[in-house]
Parts: structure tokens; sequence; C-alpha cells
């Protein structure tokens, strides 16, 4: 990344020069009819709870994957930069993520002990699998786990502004992501990925290896958004 491309990701980061380039796909994640049916008041709840079942298998796999990119950043970085409390903090969160999943299906009358995984979230899955891997490199990790809860926070956020016919009983949904909070932790996520990538950008400057890990974390960030779409399609009865 020289000349222009590096004075445009020093604007607002590689991460935001990437969306820019992107956008298609990243409006299609975080602006889906999935979304936009919640926003409007027009959601079927049978796709809902479809999604509250399917998304709760999802993130007991997405614990290990984050726990994954923990071990990276205890290695990898240096404590002064704080990566690992923000993972630490974010694995923290899965625990009480899981409890309200179990707490919702409960309310909603969603068996999540019979609930098969469906073919779009198997695919996630795997696709988070292949990444706990060692050899996968911790700015290509960070990244992909800053995408996955990025798009929640602005899908869900998107719900919770003025003017919106949210249903009540779906507002303590939307809060769950979309509230300032769980936003601040997807800014701090985001300061990461982009110090990494930059300084992955840098080394490529002097000729030191960066141009694997910059292509990889960017054909990886739009993987997340293609499987997200994937995911609220099958939620949708579309996929």
């Amino acid at each position: 990344m020289e000349g222009k491309a590096k004075e445009e990701a020093g604007k607002g980061g590689v991460i935001d020069t990437w969306l820019r380039k992107h956008r298609l796909i990243y409006i299609g994640a975080t602006r889906h009819p999935f979304i936009l049916a919640i926003r409007d008041g027009t959601v079927n709840y049978s796709s809902f709870k479809k999604w509250l079942g399917q998304d709760y298998i999802f993130v007991r796999e997405f614990v290990a994957f984050v726990a994954s990119v923990l071990i990276k950043a205890w290695k990898e970085s240096d404590d002064s930069e704080g990566d690992t409390e923000v993972i630490l903090g974010g694995m923290a969160g899965l625990c009480d993520e899981i409890a309200w999943f179990k707490k919702e299906a409960s309310k909603w009358g969603v068996e999540l002990s019979e609930t098969v995984p469906q073919k779009a979230n198997q695919v996630y899955c795997r696709f988070l699998e292949s990444l706990m891997s060692p050899e996968v490199d911790y700015t290509v990790a960070v990244t992909v786990f800053w995408a996955i809860e990025a798009v929640y926070q602005e899908s869900f956020a998107h719900c919770l502004e003025p003017d919106t016919n949210t249903p009540p009983e779906l507002q303590e949904v939307c809060q769950r992501w979309g509230n300032d909070g769980f936003g601040q932790y997807c800014h701090s996520l985001k300061k990461i990925a982009n110090r990494l990538l930059e300084k992955a950008s840098d080394d490529l400057i002097v000729g030191k290896a960066g141009d694997d890990v910059l292509k990889k974390a960017e054909v990886e960030l739009i993987r997340v958004l293609e499987h997200e779409v994937e995911f609220w399609n099958m939620s949708r009865g579309t996929a």
C-alpha cells in the first residue's frame, strides 16, 4: 500500500478504506432486509426465532474463535497496547451473551437443544475454525473478529435510531448489540486492527513481509461480510 492508497488509509485507517472499496457488500450485511424488517416493524417472527436458535449455535462456536484470537494477542502484542484486555472483555461478554440467548429462547419458545445448524451456519462456523490455526496471523484474526462484531453493532444500532418502528418486544435484542457501550468496544477492536494493518503496510514499504497479511486480511473481511449476508438470508428462509 503505497502513495495515494496509503495516504487515503491514513485518513480513516485501512479498514475504512476497505469498507469504501467494498461498500455494496458492507451495506448488504449491515442493512439487510431482515434488519430493515425489524426496524420498520414488519419482521416475520418465525424468521426471528430461526435467527435466535441459529445464532445461539454460532455464538458457542464463536467463543472458541475469540479464545484463539486472545492467545494470539497474548503472544504477539505488547502489554502497553491493551489488546489482551479488550479481547478478554469480549470473552467475558460472550458468557453473558450465551445466558441471554437461553433466556430469550425460553421466552420465545425456541428449543435450543433441538435446534440443528443449517447450512449457512455450518459453513460460517467452518470458516471460523479455519482461522483458529496458530499459522493464521494475529492481524488477520483480529480484523475478522472486529468485522463480525461490527456487523451486529451497525445493524442493530440502525434499529434504535429515531423514528423507527422496531417492535417493543425486540427493543432488548437491538439494545444488546446496538448500545453505545458495545459500539465503544467495537471501536476499540477496530483501533487494534487498524494499528496492526498499518504496521503491515509500513513493513511492506520497507521491504519486509506485509503484502500477504494485508491481502489475506482484506479477503477474509470480505468473506465475513458474505457469510453475514448468508446468515441473514438463512434466517429469512431465502438461503
